[in-house]
């Protein structure tokens, strides 16, 4: 402590307080008139602007929730959109399937019917043709029979053997 003293660092000394004080306020006075106006414009408006900016992102964000909310709502959409038309072609797939297999069982009948007639046309045709040759094996029997006038004992046996030289049938 006696070495602060003995420096004269804390004396008190009226003249220099006054000049001290007057310097002071000086500062003061120039700092209001210069200085204090502009620093407070500054801060009003770099708090109007921390505000204005404050209230855009609240509304981004609200606008961004709503983008979100529709989002999400045009998805779920999108998804039963999609869902629907898997149905729906899954349930055409099955329709033309089923109109695919009815049409071959209709072509498969037409054919068996086709097959059917052609086989009665051709075994018309045989008992057509087995007509025919039986009614010329009858002629050419009834051509014997009457170019010989027999008793009923040689016609039988001319019949017999008629009967026997013609060829075998097989059933």
């Amino acid at each position: 402590m006696n070495l602060i003293l003995a420096a004269n660092l804390v004396s008190v000394e009226p003249g220099l307080i006054f000049w001290k004080s007057l310097t002071f306020l000086l500062l003061l006075f120039l700092l209001y008139k210069f200085a204090w106006k502009p620093i407070l414009q500054a801060l009003k408006e770099r708090e109007e602007s921390i505000d204005t900016s404050l209230r855009r992102a609240e509304r981004a964000l609200a606008e961004a929730r709503q983008i979100q909310a529709e989002n999400e709502r045009i998805r779920r959409e999108a998804e039963q959109e999609a869902q629907r038309i898997l149905r729906e072609a899954r349930e055409e797939a099955e329709r033309l399937r089923q109109e695919e297999l009815q049409k071959t069982r209709v072509q498969i009948q037409q054919m068996q019917a086709q097959a059917r007639a052609e086989i009665e046309r051709e075994k018309q045709g045989a008992l057509d043709e087995l007509r025919a040759v039986v009614a010329d094996l009858a002629i050419q029997a009834a051509e014997k029979i009457l170019r010989e006038s027999l008793d009923a004992d040689r016609q039988r046996r001319l019949v017999e053997r008629f009967l026997e030289s013609l060829p075998a049938s097989k059933n």
